[in-house]
């Protein structure tokens, strides 16, 4: 019983680990113990993000680049990690970003909506065969994908129908995978966050001085009457990421505060 949630000498692998949602799970599962491998298409990113991981936790972890929708690029990435540490256990794909255009205008940003395919469900699907074939060759495996609430729930109002609709295709590629893969003893799972105040939100987010209105009043549509933070999202990972989950597969665990069992 002691052991379920054990994750000591784990190799486990965040792609997006630079991000705030990556960067937190990177973070979590280094204090866990884990040998801690984060990915991303910057370095200097990657390494200021593996500075604060030291500061908040003494422990250290490694920073590869890659280009997460190459899948050569994967595959030379996949190769050093397993060079390194010997194996994977954990992978985690946390890269994603959001381009927001209301749906009238989205024939007139084709190739944004071509960039967040690529980069929200292309590049994880590329994650998950490359990775998932050490996985497979030794039966053992923990997948978890970062999706969205927005990929079960719509909004009224305009913006999201790029983004909404590559999370919507996460969340089916995680309960494939898992139906397929469940027989090699892997699980795949996701966590599905609400809107966060990341790094990449408040670069794309309104002027600092209107964020605590939009603060306010989103809070009021959450139960738990707040926004999320990053570290909300360590616990589930925890969870996905240790034998506590051994028999969950094909799961999406929303840290939303409860909006979505209120309809999102």
């Amino acid at each position: 019983m002691k052991n379920l949630w054990d994750i000591t000498g784990k190799v486990a692998v965040v792609i997006g680990g630079g991000g705030g949602i990556g960067g937190a799970i990177a973070k979590g599962f280094a204090f866990s113990g884990a040998n801690v491998v984060i990915t991303g298409r910057t370095q200097a990113t990657l390494e200021e993000t593996a500075g604060k991981i030291f500061e908040e936790t003494g422990k250290r972890v490694t920073c590869m680049t890659a280009d997460s929708t190459n899948v050569e690029s994967v595959e030379v990435l996949c190769k050093a990690v397993v060079e390194q540490f010997g194996t994977v256990d954990i992978l985690v794909n946390s890269q994603g970003f959001n381009k927001k255009f209301p749906a009238q205008d989205a024939l007139e940003h084709l190739d944004e909506w071509d960039d967040m395919y690529a980069t929200n469900v292309k590049s994880i699907m590329i994650c998950c065969n490359v990775f998932g074939k050490v996985m497979i060759e030794k039966k053992y495996g923990k997948i978890i994908n970062i999706t969205s609430i927005r990929g079960a729930h719509a909004l009224k109002g305009p913006g999201n129908i790029g983004y909404g609709s590559t999370k919507g295709a996460v969340d089916m590629l995680t309960k494939y995978l898992a139906g397929e893969w469940g027989r090699y003893n892997i699980t795949v799972n996701a966590i599905g966050p609400i809107a966060t105040w990341t790094p990449m939100m408040l670069k794309m987010g309104p002027p600092p001085e209107i964020i605590e209105k939009i603060n306010n009043e989103f809070a009021e549509k959450v139960p738990m009457c707040r926004w999320a933070e990053s570290d909300d999202n360590i616990g589930p990972a925890l969870f996905l990421a240790s034998d506590a989950s051994g028999f969950v597969t094909g799961q999406i665990i929303y840290p939303d505060g409860g909006l979505h069992c209120i309809g999102g």
